[in-house]
């Protein structure tokens, strides 16, 4: 789930950069399931993840500081779901983040892991 969440988040983060620099562009969706059975999302170890998305993070909140009313109603057209402005991702996306932690944090406590 880690792993996903990098990857999503990755994906996420090129997509918004893309509306910002382009004029509403199509975006290219990934097969979810796929590339999970990828080998390095199958064996890296879950900290190798957890430091891609720390980083991207610090990136992308950099973005994001930096924009406007303006910039936050850009879109991009999603082949699947259609035209996305970035500030519905944007909610899209911390809810994805929060909602993963949880299933995490309730999987670690059934699991008694610490």
């Amino acid at each position: 789930m880690v792993h996903h969440v990098a990857d999503s988040h990755l994906h996420a983060y090129v997509r918004f950069r893309l509306a910002l620099t382009e004029d509403q562009p199509t975006i290219k969706p990934y097969d979810q399931s796929k590339w999970a059975e990828l080998p390095d999302a199958r064996t890296a170890p879950v900290e190798t993840s957890i430091e891609l998305i720390d980083g991207l993070h610090q990136r992308w909140v950099l973005l994001l500081r930096s924009l406007g009313e303006a910039d936050f109603a850009r879109s991009f057209n999603h082949p699947e779901r259609g035209i996305m402005r970035l500030d519905i991702t944007l909610a899209m996306y911390a809810w994805h983040s929060r909602h993963h932690a949880a299933h995490i944090t309730g999987l670690r406590e059934r699991m008694g892991w610490k």
